[in-house]
């Protein structure tokens, strides 16, 4: 297989997830409080957000690329 579709059929897969999950949620521990035997940590959830378009422009990106790739010759 071309170097050129498997970058083409990963674009295809990656820009899919982009749109179904449109981010990636994360959690966070961190100390709050800590103070001699007592220590206190908190949980603090965040999440990256991964626009729409760029999602799209991945989809779109990689079945370009598997176009390209499938009508060159070896």
């Amino acid at each position: 297989m071309k170097p050129a579709m498997i970058i083409g059929i990963v674009l295809i897969v990656l820009g899919i997830a982009g749109v179904a999950f449109q981010g990636i949620t994360y959690t966070t521990r961190e100390k709050v409080v800590d103070f001699g035997g007592l220590e206190v940590t908190a949980e603090t959830r965040k999440e990256v957000p991964i626009p729409l378009i760029a999602g799209g422009a991945a989809l779109v990106g990689g079945i370009v690329v598997v176009i390209i790739a499938s009508k060159q010759k070896a």
